[in-house]
């Protein structure tokens, strides 16, 4: 199909263009019951894989003892930039995707951990600051981007995208039904020589191409959450970390992880379960559990979800669920 280009692509956002604002309010979801899963031995090896604006990773250093170190990661410049806030010797931060965790715990010459946490979704001053173009609340230019020193951002994406694809996109990653009817209208500003660049160009569009929206909500919601998903690969970083931390954890290590959405949290429980349950042989089959490998997770507890005080204080914690697993016996 003829993409009916008539204008340029939409000129990639600079790094330099980097808001340095590092006071932006951010409320941590599930603060203690994340830190307090951990488990914190005062001598101990920890990853905080999604630094954003340190609040897991303060409450861990005031937990651990002299000779405990803390690991951070972020994909987000600007939390890097935060980072600097903590003068702490026990303390690190690195530049990257969580996908690489392994390798960069590596060249920091650790093999084993004590604990890993990974809070996923997007932090509070990612959807606040217009500018990184997450949010329809304001209008600014449609990057989307965690990582603004990589990849293509959501303005390319829909520039270069088919029909087809862009609805496979807004279906699987946004949950929309009217995924189909939201792709044509896009593609269709596309080649009518418009190409969608702003959030309010993209909230607009899909306004008028949704028949109704669920009461209480933006139409663009679920759009908007879709091509951030697909712009920043989130599920497919998930699928690459997990099997990582689990290679990463020392015995009795435990992996901590707080999903935002049904699609995270879908991947972290089946991941949990399938390392836990090992057994799903037909009944009469002749080998049974004790014959196979023995699990190499165990859940602790259930499912932990935010209680009315913390969605009072921070309404967007509502979705947040917190799942815990311990590593059993490395051999």
């Amino acid at each position: 199909m003829s993409l009916g280009l008539s204008h340029a692509p939409p000129p990639p956002v600079s790094v330099s263009a980097i808001s340095h604002n590092i006071s932006m309010p951010h409320t941590t979801v599930l603060l203690d019951e994340a830190v307090d899963a951990l488990a914190i031995r005062p001598v101990g090896i920890y990853v905080d894989g999604t630094y954003g604006r340190g609040g897991h990773s303060r409450k861990i250093l005031e937990k651990l003892g002299t000779k405990g170190r803390l690991i951070a990661m972020d994909r987000d410049l600007a939390a890097i930039n935060s980072a600097t806030t903590i003068n702490d010797a026990r303390f690190q931060i690195k530049h990257c995707h969580f996908s690489e965790m392994k390798q960069v715990l590596a060249d920091a010459g650790i093999s084993k951990v004590d604990g890993i946490l990974l809070d996923l979704g997007i932090s509070s001053p990612q959807i606040d600051e217009g500018g990184r173009g997450f949010s329809f609340r304001f209008d600014g230019p449609l990057d989307m981007r965690m990582d603004q020193s990589r990849g293509k951002t959501a303005a390319e994406f829909l520039f270069e995208v088919s029909e087809k694809q862009l609805g496979e996109v807004i279906k699987n990653y946004g949950e929309e039904r009217f995924a189909k009817q939201i792709a044509r209208a896009l593609i269709a500003a596309r080649v009518g020589g418009h190409p969608v660049t702003s959030t309010r160009q993209l909230a607009t569009i899909v306004a008028g191409a949704v028949p109704k929206s669920e009461p209480g909500q933006d139409p663009a919601t679920r759009t908007f959450q879709a091509l951030r998903i697909f712009v920043n690969k989130e599920l497919e970083e998930l699928s690459v970390v997990l099997p990582q931390c689990l290679d990463l954890l020392a015995t009795g290590g435990r992996l901590v992880v707080i999903s935002f959405h049904s699609l995270e949290d879908r991947i972290v429980k089946r991941f949990m379960r399938g390392e836990q349950d090992r057994d799903d042989l037909p009944a009469r089959f002749p080998v049974r559990a004790k014959d196979l490998p023995q699990p190499r997770l165990m859940a602790i507890g259930r499912a932990i979800r935010p209680g009315a005080a913390e969605i009072k204080r921070n309404p967007r914690s509502r979705s947040a669920v917190l799942r815990v697993a311990e590593r059993t016996h490395v051999v």
